[in-house]
């Protein structure tokens, strides 16, 4: 029976084995379509074998086929799905093997080129990177207006404490409006909350150019030392500055809990690497522009350079149309209980509450050492040019910006918990090594791979946190990790100073350092839940269906 052995195009013949499954048996002849089909799938990586089954054989499907990194298209045309895969898992086996190109390479920008084809996505990563940095350059221009308010011989001292106050007036509203901040960002619309705290940003940095243009003269006692005054108009700055500070706090939780609004969760680590890496750099940019203008210019013009960042961010805010309204299952409560809830949370996810104790240790030691990291380039490397210490802090966020997108190359996702711990060893032994060279040029080098660790560390964390914590309650996580994370910095601060005058500089460093890198090994051993976090990631279809089979 010869004629038993032809198939027709839309059911090929089969022989089943022992096993059940199914093999093609190919026709004596093919047709130069046939063979020019066959051709493609082989170029695709596809085996007919694997995936042409009799029994869904007639159900063709047409799709258009862009190979990454060669720009051309081409429809592929009769590639049956294989029998006992869904349609999603057929997808994403093309999507995998076109994203390699003809040449059998992947595409290094593929993965960002379909981040910035998602919806809206643009806008708002604009909105979250001008608005990190605008801070940075309000900063630049309060500490150079209070340096200068006092004359040469009482700027060591009062403007000392002057400055010390300026911290001090955004460091505890700051704290406060963390705890909140999540509560807030679970409660409203997280859209429309960025754009009302933004705005809040603005006015207050329009009010801080106000008193920079009346600077009322009058002097203020304060306690202190005998005669310690501060300027009326240097007084009248620090709630303008807090109020910029707290809007920032309440910025970033309505902001990291939209970024799953707006991208698929196997482009999280890169969002979010992206976003921090940009605001790095423009928050770098701004910093070295408002120093040039101060410098040619004056104060109220350094000014605008970070009032125009806040302006662009309220612009990409209205252009930003996603849905990002808060998806709850539950009543609303009152805003403190709710705050509580996220406490709760934490605590309860041993794992998260591990992260945040880590990240406790590590910015507690970190902070005790960079302090004085300007008398480590004055007193260990030698270098009384204020360059080096410019170029040891650019190294280092330059660093910073590229672990921030480099760590999403890297499939963490199932061995999340275990990066996070190898990378706080990875930050202990680098501070250690700063003190182990004496050569600018070796230093500079190892503070870039130390601002580099950090950032993987973060992106990390941010991805981890948007992939398993429920919606609802994702604002007031993030804010209760902020509280828990950052709440030593200003005691590792103001301990940095003692334990260097008591150890000196090698000292400080090989301490916090190797309290740093001990740490990790202890987690390694001790904290098993975030040593077995780990969380999968759904692989996603990049290819687009046909608008209509053939």
């Amino acid at each position: 029976m010869r004629n038993t052995r032809r198939r027709s195009r839309s059911a090929p013949a089969t022989s089943g084995g022992a096993s059940g499954s199914r093999r093609v048996v190919d026709a004596p002849t093919r047709s130069p379509a046939r063979t020019s089909r066959a051709i493609r799938q082989r170029s695709l990586g596809v085996s007919r074998r694997s995936f042409i089954d009799p029994v869904v054989a007639s159900r063709w499907t047409s799709r258009t086929v862009r190979l990454g990194g060669t720009g051309r298209a081409f429809r592929l045309k009769g590639l049956a799905r294989r029998a006992g895969r869904s349609a999603r898992d057929f997808d994403n086996f093309i999507a995998r093997r076109t994203a390699r190109g003809r040449t059998g390479r992947r595409d290094p920008l593929g993965r960002y080129r379909e981040l910035f084809r998602q919806p809206s996505f643009s806008p708002f990563f604009w909105s979250g990177s001008l608005q990190f940095a605008a801070p940075s350059g309000v900063l630049v221009v309060l500490l150079f207006s209070i340096a200068l308010a006092y004359p040469a011989g009482e700027r060591t001292t009062y403007g000392a404490l002057a400055l010390a106050f300026l911290g001090l007036a955004s460091a505890l509203p700051t704290l406060g409006s963390a705890v909140f901040s999540g509560a807030l960002a679970d409660r409203f619309d997280r859209g429309e909350l960025m754009r009302a705290v933004n705005v809040l940003a603005l006015l207050a940095v329009a009010s801080i150019a106000v008193v920079l243009v009346y600077a009322p003269g009058a002097h203020v006692p304060l306690p202190g030392p005998a005669g310690f005054y501060v300027p009326l108009w240097v007084l009248l700055l620090y709630p303008g500055w807090a109020v910029v500070t707290v809007s920032s706090t309440l910025f970033r939780p309505a902001f990291n809990t939209s970024v799953g609004r707006l991208v698929p969760p196997d482009l999280l680590a890169t969002a979010n690497g992206t976003i921090y890496s940009v605001a790095g750099i423009v928050s770098a940019v701004t910093t070295l522009a408002v120093g040039v203008v101060l410098t040619v210019g004056t104060t109220l013009e350094a000014l605008v350079i970070p009032f125009a960042l806040l302006f662009l961010t309220q612009i990409a805010l209205t252009l930003v149309r996603a849905d990002l309204a808060v998806r709850r299952s539950g009543p609303i409560r009152s805003v403190v209980r709710e705050a509580r809830e996220g406490f709760s949370y934490l605590v309860g996810r041993r794992d998260i509450l591990e992260i945040t104790l880590s990240a406790l240790v590590l910015n507690f030691f970190s902070a005790l050492a960079l302090v004085e990291l300007a008398l480590y380039v004055v007193a260990w490397l030698g270098l009384v040019q204020g360059f080096w210490y410019g170029a040891m802090v650019a190294s280092m966020t330059a660093g910073a910006s590229l672990g921030l997108v480099l760590i999403s190359r890297f499939r963490f996702e199932h061995r999340a918990g275990q990066v996070m711990i190898a990378l706080t060893v990875l930050v202990g032994l680098a501070l250690v090594a700063m003190v182990l060279v004496r050569s600018v040029w070796l230093a500079i080098p190892i503070v870039f791979v130390y601002g580099m660790v950090p950032g993987m560390f973060m992106t990390v964390f941010l991805t981890t946190i948007q992939a398993t914590v429920p919606d609802e309650k994702m604002g007031r996580v993030f804010s209760a990790d902020e509280v828990g994370s950052y709440a030593l910095v200003p005691v590792g601060q103001f301990s940095g100073g003692l334990v260097t005058l008591a150890l000196g500089v090698q000292g400080t460093y090989l301490a916090a350092g190797g309290a740093i890198a001990l740490f990790g090994v202890i987690s390694a051993v001790g904290f098993r839940a975030l040593r077995n976090l780990k969380y999968p990631t759904p692989a996603r279809a990049e290819v687009p269906e046909a608008a209509a089979p053939s």
